[in-house]
């Protein structure tokens, strides 16, 4: 017979009863499955479990044989059941025997029943056991049915949660004895060192009613937390006035998610099936955090980051909670702990509480980080069992720098790292009291060190760091952090801020950068099977000639009567670059015939990312102002190795003599055309590279600012001639890599490197 909405109440109403009816958790699972077998029609209703080493174990049963029960385990991707958990998706097989994954448990009595339907029970996005009903004919279960058993399944969830019938502290892996220390690895999302104290950043929302006995009036309690939160969020944009546009707009774009139709009507119906308002949006959230964990795409994968933060600020209006460790009591070097972090969370701290951040999961590009670069807070990401290995007040020693954390360091680490630190903030003091002096050799050779940019709040570190000018300022992160592409009067603003507070000193624009990882919210973004090689950068904006149109306007206008600098990323032949220069060139003369000021001067230049370009170098060569060696992509095609996957990044070495072969044969050619050339990326900003490449013959580099500093103690310790000289020397050598070569020479020549 046919499954309704009215029948789902029900059986939800059924639920409540049994729930609160007495007798021991076992003889409460035992009632809930036979109560669910009846009102699904199935024959069979089976409830199993997830326990250590991810074995699902049957826990409960009506329709198969008693004697399986605590008996039956499968291993999570094993069977029917198996392959549930493993993809934390429903399954729904009319004929389960035949299905791929089916496989035979002859104690369960199962070979009775045909089709099978199952749906994963969630806790935190977490797949805590699996829920599935059997019949002996053949049946496909309806969508409403599906849907049912799910509600059903998180009810059953945290009904188990708070029973004691399963210890979940036996599901966390634990690495040896928990009170000892150690060490974990993890993905730099923003630099900085520091020792501090763990502190959960979000608390656990205990759910005391799961199933509603009026919806209407669920309804309304959703709406007016809605209204709170909503209203929460303004306050707090509002407070934050004096954060530079930039994160204000990541701000505002999030709290654009809090009014998103389709996340509150998924909530609603959730109400409607007979949960709460906080069931309802618990729900919704496992689901996310599901698809999150599916999800390839970066771009949704944050904008369901900035959901389940939504989420949780949701159920703490409901619950009357507080919705972080902003709001209670913490200590003065408090760590977050976090598996994600939502990019409004940190903006919940008073400044200068949190020194730094941990999380499970995370990104570069994700808005909190961006938020955490702006008020210089370390953060260190894709730390997996954050929680198991960590508690509360924990002592923690973070090196964002070097990718790794120590928990509880013994006295021996702390010592160690505390004279690290101190090493640091003296180094740092060194820098600021140097950044007037020039930057050259000891033997008086001037060398161009330019830094890197892409927020406004970037610009403030020229001043700070004596660079000599933006080698590049990446246009795109200003594209990505807007819930809609920018017009040219807003990016000829923001252009002409970003040349007022460069003060004079050059500024390299690059055009848009978009595409692989770094995806627009209002642009479609097809899945590629290799994004990084794929649509992306100057072929979008060659594609889309109005995007590129727009932004050389602006770009334009922004620089009347200076001098604009502009370069074109990942060209890979003549032709493309000739169409950019065709469009730069159409808007000067747009300009002109309009009577507006032009820039006095006019250089146009290529990124060298894509190695087919070394192959038309010399016909290239004849039409570029200028050339930036992109070394991290351009080392990374040259390798066939994602630099962002740590199995194969090391699996070559910037210093290798290949790299270095190719870096001086592109300096020999561009000296041979007299074309500015300049080495722009991470390779520049570390000094034992850079006094490699000043050895090879560069004297333009470009890095990020933290970079400029070390650099400049190492060329200013340094005689260039007898670098030269060594480094020259190197390029005969068999394929490898000297870079203990390099080491060693620097310590003999008193080279400041590290």
């Amino acid at each position: 017979m046919p499954f309704g909405d009215a029948n789902g109440r029900r059986l939800l109403g059924r639920l409540r009863e049994h729930m609160a009816g007495g007798g021991t958790p076992q003889d409460r699972l035992d009632r809930t499955v036979r109560l669910i077998a009846e009102d699904l029609n199935a024959d069979v209703c089976s409830c199993y479990v997830m326990r250590a080493g991810e074995v699902l174990e049957l826990f409960a049963t009506q329709g198969l044989s008693q004697d399986a029960v605590h008996r039956t385990r499968l291993r999570v991707g094993e069977g029917l059941v198996g392959a549930i958990a493993a993809r934390a998706r429903p399954l729904n097989a009319p004929y389960a025997w035949e299905h791929p994954n089916f496989v035979y448990r002859p104690e369960t009595g199962e070979e009775l029943y045909a089709s099978l339907m199952g749906v994963p029970m969630l806790r935190g996005g977490q797949v805590i056991g699996v829920l599935a009903v059997q019949n002996r004919e053949r049946r496909t279960f309806t969508e409403l049915e599906v849907e049912t058993l799910e509600t059903v399944a998180m009810v059953l969830a945290e009904m188990l949660a708070g029973t004691g019938l399963v210890s979940f502290d036996e599901l966390a892996p634990v690495a040896g004895n928990a009170v000892l220390p150690l060490r974990m690895e993890g993905l730099c999302l923003n630099p900085g060192a520091v020792l501090g104290t763990a502190v959960y950043h979000r608390p656990s929302v205990h759910i005391e009613k799961l199933i509603c006995e009026d919806p209407e009036a669920e309804l309304e309690r959703l709406r007016a937390a809605l209204q709170a939160m909503r209203q929460s969020l303004d306050d707090m944009i509002r407070s934050h006035v004096d954060m530079a546009g930039d994160h204000r707009e990541i701000l505002e774009a999030y709290r654009m998610f809090a009014d998103d139709t389709g996340w509150v009507a998924r909530i609603s119906d959730a109400i409607r099936s007979g949960l709460t308002a906080e069931a309802a949006v618990r729900r919704v959230d496992d689901d996310m955090k599901v698809r999150l964990t599916q999800a390839s795409d970066p771009y949704i994968r944050e904008r369901l980051h900035d959901l389940e933060d939504l989420a949780n600020r949701l159920l703490l209006h409901l619950t009357g909670g507080d919705p972080t460790a902003a709001n209670r009591p913490m200590p003065e070097d408090a760590i977050l702990v976090c598996r994600s972090l939502g990019p409004a969370e940190l903006m919940d701290y008073p400044r200068g509480t949190v020194r730094g951040v941990l999380m499970e999961e995370g990104t570069p590009t994700m808005h909190a980080v961006i938020v955490a670069r702006a008020l210089d807070i370390p953060v260190l990401g894709r730390l997996q069992g954050l929680y198991s290995r960590i508690a509360p007040l924990d002592a923690l020693a973070l090196d964002a720098d070097n990718q790794q954390l120590f928990v509880r360091p013994s006295d021996d680490v702390r010592e160690t790292f505390t004279h690290s630190l101190v090493a640091r903030q003296a180094r740092r003091a060194e820098y600021l009291a140097e950044r007037s002096l020039p930057f050259v050799t000891g033997d008086g050779e001037p060398i161009s060190v330019m830094m890197n940019a892409g927020l406004l709040m970037d610009m403030a570190h020229l001043e700070g760091t004596g660079a000599m000018g933006v080698g590049l300022y990446r246009t795109e992160l200003p594209f990505m952090t807007r819930p809609s592409l920018p017009d040219v009067a807003t990016q000829t603003l923001l252009y002409q801020k970003i040349l007022a507070q460069a003060g004079g000193k050059p500024v390299v624009f690059r055009t848009l950068d978009v595409g692989s990882d770094k995806l627009l919210p209002y642009w479609s973004n097809d899945a590629e099977d290799n994004p990084a090689m794929g649509w992306r950068s100057i072929r979008i904006t060659l594609d889309r000639p109005a995007v590129l149109r727009s932004q050389v306007r602006a770009l334009v206008r922004a620089s009347a009567g200076r001098e604009l600098r502009v370069m074109f990323p990942m060209i890979a032949n003549v032709a493309e670059f000739d169409d950019a220069r065709r469009l730069v060139d159409a808007e000067l003369t747009r300009a002109a015939g309009r009577g507006q000021a032009l820039p006095e001067a006019v250089c146009v230049g290529t990124m060298l990312e894509v190695p087919a370009l070394l192959y038309q170098f010399e016909e290239l060569l004849q039409k570029v102002d200028f050339v930036s060696v992109g070394s991290n992509d351009l080392l990374q095609f040259l390798f066939a190795a994602d630099r962002g996957n740590p199995r194969v990044s090391g699996r070559y070495d910037t210093l290798s003599v290949p790299v270095l072969r190719l870096l001086r044969q592109v300096l020999d050619r561009c000296r041979a055309t007299d074309t500015p050339v300049t080495v722009c990326g991470e390779m520049a900003g570390r000094p034992l590279e850079a006094m490699a490449l000043v050895g090879l013959g560069y004297r333009a580099l470009s890095m990020a600012a933290p970079g400029v500093g070390p650099v400049k103690q190492m060329l200013r310790s340094m005689d260039s001639r007898v670098v030269e000289a060594y480094v020259q020397r190197l390029l005969d050598l068999p394929a490898g890599s000297p870079r203990a070569a390099l080491k060693a020479f620097a310590r003999d020549h008193g080279i400041k490197v590290s």
